[in-house]
């Protein structure tokens, strides 16, 4: 068998791979963990479960998969943006088109806490990646002029990311809060203040 020849099936298990992960995160966007079953996956996708079972081994596996697709659409907004704050208040807006996967990244995230969890890793790895990079674009805003100084950038950056977090679990119980909002106002929060008259303080 040439290189060539195996590296068709191998393209294919990839293509399909990624066509599951995405029916997963549609699914799981518009209904959640709870609504959602691996049946409902492997028939829109036009598969058997026990054959999408052979891509991601579990339901624990997806689950992981589709957070971290969602982690990956995340940053690529980021490295669009010039301006990483406002990239963070876009992601939330992305977020509430997705109600399902907020509840998913709720409850695994609550789960993860336990060090025995299957989850635990992934949690504890995203919020080191993440938050050192918001860290790196907030000391970039600092010394560009438009994060304040007074306080570390390493704290706002952890706060940025409990900020979103947190109102992530009270939008799922009242969802008359407008995340957004409240994100534009901690972004504020961490600008340099400005006069009536355009100084900055």
């Amino acid at each position: 068998m040439t290189t060539r020849q195996r590296r068709g099936p191998y393209r294919k298990g990839l293509e399909r791979r990624e066509q599951i992960l995405e029916t997963a995160l549609s699914v799981f966007a518009e209904y959640g963990d709870r609504g959602t079953s691996l049946q409902e996956i492997a028939d829109r996708v036009g598969v058997t479960q026990p054959a999408l079972l052979h891509y991601f081994g579990s339901r624990e596996e997806l689950l992981l998969a589709i957070l971290q697709r969602r982690d990956e659409l995340g940053i690529a907004i980021a490295r669009r943006s010039d301006d990483p704050i406002a990239a963070a208040t876009e992601s939330v807006r992305r977020k509430l088109d997705e109600p399902g996967i907020i509840k998913l990244f709720v409850a695994l995230s609550a789960a993860a806490t336990d060090p025995g969890h299957h989850a635990h890793g992934y949690f504890v790895d995203r919020y080191r990646t993440i938050g050192t990079s918001v860290t790196r674009s907030l000391e970039d805003g600092k010394q560009g002029g438009w994060v304040r100084e007074d306080v570390p950038v390493e704290h706002m950056a952890r706060l940025l990311l409990a900020v979103i977090d947190g109102l992530q679990l009270q939008w799922l119980m009242d969802s008359s809060i407008d995340m957004t909002a409240m994100v534009d106002t901690f972004v504020a929060m961490c600008s340099r203040r400005t006069d009536p008259g355009g100084d900055q303080a």
